[in-house]
């Protein structure tokens, strides 16, 4: 193993839950500068006018707005406005949002090699890399130890800067927040398979291990303690693939962490349509004739055509309609979710969406003993309250919690998680000593 390491009103909109939230927060711009998730350059001016909006892909985001964005509102309440909120959507949906915070006091990226790493599939990589984005400076105690080190899990499409989404971020890492990022060291890995971590479109393309769940939790693992050097943490807490992984991390440590706080997740065998809407997503790529069994020179490109389906299961039903009002506004916003999917690795998207198969918590919790919160949203249909399967778990691991939180307009289905202030009292509660709720 080695290491290398000013305030304006805000735009009078409701509804949409983050997609508000990012609306809103355009007001106080007056230019953002980047790369949206597109890599596009969008001209407000002519958004706003009505004229067709530039975007150019592979160059730099240059966003202006202020009063501009304001001016539409306030001058053209006249549909217009359905076309902003159907840009922002479709950068919301299409991962990390461009107007992420991009720096946070200590924010650093580092890389651990792993060597020899053992999957359990019987494969090996001789020198695995694992990447990581932290926040804040570790502080250690008389003999040395990390002592204020924080651990948060990205989801299956993800890497550990979606937790850089300013209504995750801002709720937080800020002052005062319950992740303070003067107080924390919060660890953000990417997972195997994604962001800056080894992954089959790195070159070893389909002579890849065949990771599962398993491999990657314990590999984090190693990460954290024989990369970063914690030996203990304060948290963990992850969503949806990072929530799933959650609850393994408590069953298969359950002395490495003082709380874990699993979300968008469920305590049990992956299975129903949860699995059937994976192995649909599977197939598409591995049945377009551009596949070639995985060794194609020219990425495939059939599949992408049904791959929106996947995010219509995840996001909230009245945001989507809100956003979609018609059938040109729904099929601008598809284009917009094919087009994302084209920038999509066909291989690094098989080996992360069947990475699940090996997700069969139940035998690990009865190992959980630290401070447990599970939190959900009642809008998410991959995780349905109905199949009642947190409670009863929950029920049953000692001292434990779970919340169920209530679903409106400004939900956002299993990406409420995203939606920090939401539910972050309950997590105050928790690293407080209290009961949450």
């Amino acid at each position: 193993m080695s290491v290398r390491g000013s305030a304006k009103r805000p735009l009078p909109l409701r509804g949409c839950g983050a997609i508000a939230q990012l609306v809103e927060r355009l007001n106080g711009i007056q230019e953002v500068s980047g790369s949206t998730p597109l890599g596009s350059t969008i001209d407000f001016r002519r958004f706003c006018s009505g004229r067709p909006v530039a975007i150019r892909h592979g160059r730099p985001a240059s966003i202006r707005t202020g009063r501009l964005l304001r001016g539409c509102w306030q001058s053209r309440h006249d549909g217009r406005m359905s076309r902003i909120l159907a840009i922002v959507v479709a950068l919301t949906l299409s991962g990390p949002t461009a107007f992420a915070q991009t720096k946070w006091p200590g924010q650093a990226e580092t890389d651990t090699v792993l060597h020899d790493f053992a999957f359990a599939s019987g494969e090996h990589l001789a020198a695995m890399t694992l990447h990581a984005t932290t926040i804040g400076m570790p502080q250690r105690d008389a003999a040395g130890e990390i002592t204020n080190a924080i651990l948060l899990l990205h989801g299956t499409s993800g890497t550990g800067k979606n937790w850089l989404t300013p209504s995750f971020a801002d709720e937080m890492f800020a002052p005062g927040k319950p992740m303070d990022a003067a107080k924390f060291y919060v660890i953000l890995p990417d997972g195997i398979g994604r962001g800056g971590s080894a992954k089959p479109s790195d070159g070893l393309k389909m002579a890849f291990p065949h990771y599962r769940y398993g491999d990657m939790v314990r590999a984090t693992y190693q990460q954290v303690t024989q990369g970063l050097g914690v030996h203990h943490l304060r948290l963990v807490l992850g969503a949806s693939m990072g929530g799933m992984q959650t609850w393994m991390f408590a069953g298969m440590y359950p002395d490495f962490m003082d709380a874990a706080v699993p979300m968008a997740s469920q305590p049990v065998r992956i299975s129903g349509r949860n699995w059937i809407s994976r192995r649909v997503a599977i197939e598409a790529i591995r049945n377009d004739p551009g596949w070639q069994d995985g060794n194609y020179t020219t990425p495939p490109m059939q599949w992408t055509f049904t791959a929106p389906a996947g995010r219509l299961l995840t996001d909230n039903v009245q945001a989507l309609a809100q956003v979609a009002p018609s059938v040109d506004a729904g099929d601008a916003l598809y284009r917009r979710m094919v087009d994302n999917a084209r920038h999509a690795d066909a291989r690094d998207s098989v080996y992360a969406t069947e990475a699940v198969m090996d997700y069969a918590p139940e035998d690990l919790l009865p190992r959980i003993t630290t401070h447990l919160l599970a939190i959900n949203s009642a809008d998410d249909d991959v995780n349905p309250a109905v199949l009642n399967t947190v409670g009863p778990a929950v029920a049953k691991i000692p001292g434990a919690h779970y919340v169920l939180l209530p679903a409106d307009l400004t939900t956002r289905g299993h990406y409420t998680y995203e939606q920090a202030a939401k539910w972050s009292r309950y997590l105050v509660e928790l690293m407080a000593g209290q009961t949450p709720g």
